[in-house]
């Protein structure tokens, strides 16, 4: 009862001491400080006003908070409902933190910053991963080189091995689309290293020696990733002699030296072959023309039939240097069988032997060959002893 000496109390002091009126609004971050602290429940002290409520799947976010939480911390949280039936303000930690993530994925994109994300599931068409509820989405065609799926044929059953190795990493990623009413994210990790290729490329020369990892081998060569760009070593490059298969030279993930050969816009040559010795120079001292050798049978075409003469030549015995009956008739060739060929060509231009299995009947036709390979020499000798004389003469006369 309030007493005639009694002060008054007028409204608005009454307002200024208490608490600020809180207005929970769903969609909205609240904060507030945790009272009550469980694995799948939390109740924090909104202001001293309110108490609000995190429970089920909404205690679970990216950034696994709950894994952390102490009494008494301070936390933000999304409003769901003002309240329920128990009087708690229903909240969300999960929902708290998608709208941050779409805050950040929102920034990288406007921004054309480079965010790290982790796939957590592949489909032929790319990687998916899903942070918070926001779907998102790396396509193949937005693969950097080293994780890009090459296969022969497009074998989309092999696509999606390799791509379900690659689950579970880290990749820099840049955002090039986002949908928001949708949740959904498309990421580029070739659009993140475009930077680094830009560079690379304009300090790239042909000649150079650069050092990088095998992206892909496929059945016309393989693939090498460097410096964010990649090149291809054709299958005519991999060694100097006669390559069946590329794999058999390397798998995914190899480091690798190789030799740049060619640029053409981004299309980047390369070379295995060439930075080891080139077998053909002694080939001309080892391989003349008449000489019998032996050798052994590595692949019968329609053509012909390839001998392999040492570990990086081989020579090839034309159809029409083979018998057409017995034993070594181009009918009963095989790979692995051991033959003697006679040498009726020797070309080091072209990387070329040419061999004949009819021993006795070339005779003629070698000496031939011989002879015509002597009057090359002797012209080649006579040009170059020219050549010299003009120079001898033109350095006097100066």
């Amino acid at each position: 009862m309030l007493m005639a000496n009694d002060p008054v109390i007028s409204m608005e002091e009454l307002l200024e001491d208490s608490p600020p009126m809180i207005f929970p609004i769903p969609g909205k971050l609240i904060e507030g400080n945790v009272i009550s602290l469980s694995k799948s429940r939390i109740l924090i002290d909104i202001g001293g006003v309110i108490t609000g409520l995190i429970t089920g799947k909404e205690v679970k976010d990216s950034l696994d908070t709950i894994k952390n939480l102490k009494l008494g911390d301070v936390i933000s949280a999304s409003v769901l409902e003002v309240e329920n039936e128990e009087g708690y303000a229903v909240l969300s930690l999960r929902r708290a933190s998608q709208e941050k993530s779409w805050q950040r994925f929102a920034d990288a994109y406007e921004n054309n910053n480079i965010i790290e994300v982790r796939p957590n599931e592949a489909n032929k068409g790319g990687l998916l991963l899903e942070i918070d509820g926001i779907k998102g989405f790396i396509p193949v065609s937005q693969l950097a080189p080293l994780h890009y799926p090459r296969v022969n044929g497009a074998d989309s059953s092999m696509i999606l091995q390799k791509l379900n190795k690659l689950v579970g990493q880290l990749f820099d990623c840049k955002v090039i689309g986002l949908d928001k009413d949708n949740g959904k994210l498309i990421l580029s990790e070739k659009a993140a290293q475009s930077a680094q290729r830009d560079t690379a490329m304009k300090k790239l020369k042909a000649g150079q020696k650069v050092k990088g990892r095998i992206s892909g081998v496929v059945k016309f060569g393989i693939f090498v990733a460097f410096d964010g760009l990649e090149g291809l070593v054709h299958i005519s490059e991999i060694a100097w002699g006669h390559v069946s298969d590329p794999a058999d030279y390397g798998r995914v993930g190899d480091e690798i030296e190789v030799l740049v050969i060619g640029i053409e816009n981004d299309k980047i040559s390369l070379s295995m072959k060439r930075l080891t010795p080139d077998p053909w120079i002694d080939a001309a001292q080892k391989f003349k023309v008449g000489k019998i050798v032996d050798g052994e049978i590595t692949r019968v075409a329609q053509f012909g039939a390839f001998i392999k003469l040492s570990d990086e030549i081989n020579g090839l015995i034309h159809v029409s240097e083979i018998p057409t009956e017995g034993e070594l008739s181009a009918a009963n060739l095989t790979s692995g069988q051991k033959v003697k060929a006679r040498i009726i060509d020797v070309n080091l231009d072209e990387h070329r032997i040419g061999l004949t299995l009819n021993l006795e009947k070339k005779e003629e036709k070698v000496k031939e060959v011989k002879e015509v390979e002597e009057v090359k020499e002797e012209k080649k000798e006579k040009e170059e002893k020219k050549e010299k004389k003009t120079k001898k003469v033109k350095k006097e006369e100066e």
